[in-house]
């Protein structure tokens, strides 16, 4: 082969070199691509999913509830225990030194075994008043509880006595002291509470504004892209509607859960427009009368938030295409419980 063959030939092999490089960068290309829409559908998979999870929260607060206080329980309670002083401790350090016996080397090397016997005396000695510091130490650690544990029983039980008694001010003091909606904030800005009697709870509700649901409807597609689109009025004001009466059954269960009541009037108040000042107002969107024997026989995981309104004494004025308008509260003078 002449030299010009050879420099086809190293040319051509460069060639080679060059499109397999190529070729290996296009099928780098190809890779990096597919992974970047695997992460893409994965991450448009997560923002669709926090979205439905944030809509089903709207729809169940009414789910959950706290745990039934049963007062009869706690006002026959015991109360507990005051703690005894242990000498475990000091004891364990006593028998160490009643044990303690004079070693090999101590009887071997008499002058100075002697003191190495003094010193680890003293030690176990030592130690005795180091563990009977501890056993007090331990004691008043105890000791601080137990006054701590005693203060609560006493008044958790007086506060049992006074609700059984029907004191009104005590149902204030349990709502207040046990707090069932400090950590409800799907509820709304804050509630206010008004004993009508020892068997009727007003409750009222400021809710969250319309901006609680979102404006708009995301999904994913089946090549795995985000879809959003604006929420159908009617879909929106659906949700708002379900939301605010999920939270109206949460209400009732809490104050159910813990007072003895046969009533709660739970009155939502919300922001309307008032069409002829301009301004936005908070007036009354939703009063319910829940009964406590109504209420119990529901199925709470399976109802329809705002179908369950039926189930009581109720106004709400409600069009899919507008929403909420501002309604009269019910007045618990209307019921023979009061």
């Amino acid at each position: 082969m002449g030299w010009k063959g050879t420099v086809r030939s190293i040319n051509a092999a460069h060639r080679s070199y060059e499109r397999e490089a190529q070729r290996r960068q296009r099928e780098l290309d190809r890779q990096r691509k597919q992974f970047e829409k695997m992460q893409e559908i994965e991450r448009v998979a997560y923002e669709v999913n926090v979205y439905e999870n944030y809509i089903d929260l709207l729809l169940s607060v009414h789910k959950e509830c706290s745990d039934v206080w049963d007062w009869s329980a706690i006002q026959s309670s015991q109360p507990p225990s005051s703690p005894e002083k242990s000498h475990t401790n000091e004891e364990l350090a006593k028998s160490e030194l009643d044990g303690f016996k004079p070693g090999f080397f101590d009887k071997m090397l008499k002058s100075v075994g002697s003191k190495r016997l003094e010193s680890k005396r003293g030690t176990l000695e030592q130690n005795i008043e180091e563990a009977r510091r501890t056993d007090e130490l331990e004691y008043q650690e105890s000791l601080q509880v137990y006054e701590k544990n005693y203060a609560d029983w006493i008044a958790i039980h007086e506060l049992s006595n006074r609700i059984l008694l029907g004191d009104k001010e005590a149902y204030l003091d349990a709502i207040k002291q046990t707090d069932p909606f400090s950590d409800i904030s799907e509820l709304g800005s804050s509630l206010e509470f008004k004993v009508i009697s020892d068997s009727l709870l007003e409750v009222t509700l400021h809710v969250n504004d319309e901006d609680v649901v979102p404006s708009e409807v995301k999904s994913q597609l089946k090549s795995g892209k985000l879809s959003v689109k604006k929420m159908p009025k009617g879909k929106f004001y659906g949700l708002y509607q379900d939301y605010i009466c999920s939270c109206t059954l949460r209400v009732a269960r809490e104050i159910f859960a813990l007072l003895p009541l046969e009533m709660v009037i739970v009155n939502c108040l919300g922001n309307l427009l008032n069409s002829q000042s301009g301004h936005v107002e908070e007036k009354t969107i939703s009063s319910v009368a829940i009964p406590r024997k109504t209420l119990e026989r529901l199925n709470f995981e399976m109802l329809d938030p705002s179908d369950s309104m039926n189930n009581f004494v109720h106004r709400m004025t409600f069009k899919k295409t507008t929403g909420f308008s501002a309604v009269k509260s019910i007045e618990p003078s209307e019921f023979d419980i009061v």
